[in-house]
């Protein structure tokens, strides 16, 4: 198994970060450079849905976790491998919450293909999480 995280801290709630992050996951909010989701079905764990990134194929997940205002997770299968998207939301002392996004791949090929594939995938984790952040400070 191959992974890689990223952690960022703001003043928002967890609450409020939440329903940013499920508003990202659902559709209902986009921003230009991010990737589009449609939702096929509930946002429950279970549900699958269709991820198109920027200039790129779309493809289908799987929400496989989901526990409101804690955490969100989703699963795509390519061949032999699993890559599994992780948001952790935690509450902090002054209000605030932090987050952690996570990338677990997995597999048979996970530890050569790992390294190759994991930077390209993470490598805007930082910029996704405080475009995250400022939607969430803006949203009513």
């Amino acid at each position: 198994m191959w992974t890689t995280e990223y952690t960022g801290t703001t003043a928002v709630s967890p609450e409020r970060v939440w329903v940013t992050l499920r508003a990202l996951h659902t559709g209902e909010l986009t921003y230009e450079g991010a990737d589009t989701f449609e939702l096929h079905g509930p946002f429950a764990a279970g549900t699958e849905l269709t991820v198109t990134p920027v200039g790129q194929d779309a493809f289908e997940s799987t929400i496989v976790e989901l526990v409101e205002n804690e955490t969100y997770a989703d699963e795509t299968h390519f061949g032999d491998l699993t890559l599994r998207f992780r948001h952790t939301l935690l509450p902090i002392g002054d209000g605030g919450t932090r987050v952690t996004h996570r990338l677990e791949i997995s597999g048979t090929d996970a530890d050569e293909m790992g390294p190759q594939l994991g930077p390209q995938i993470s490598g805007d984790f930082d910029e996704t999480m405080s475009k995250l952040f400022e939607l969430a400070l803006s949203r009513p």
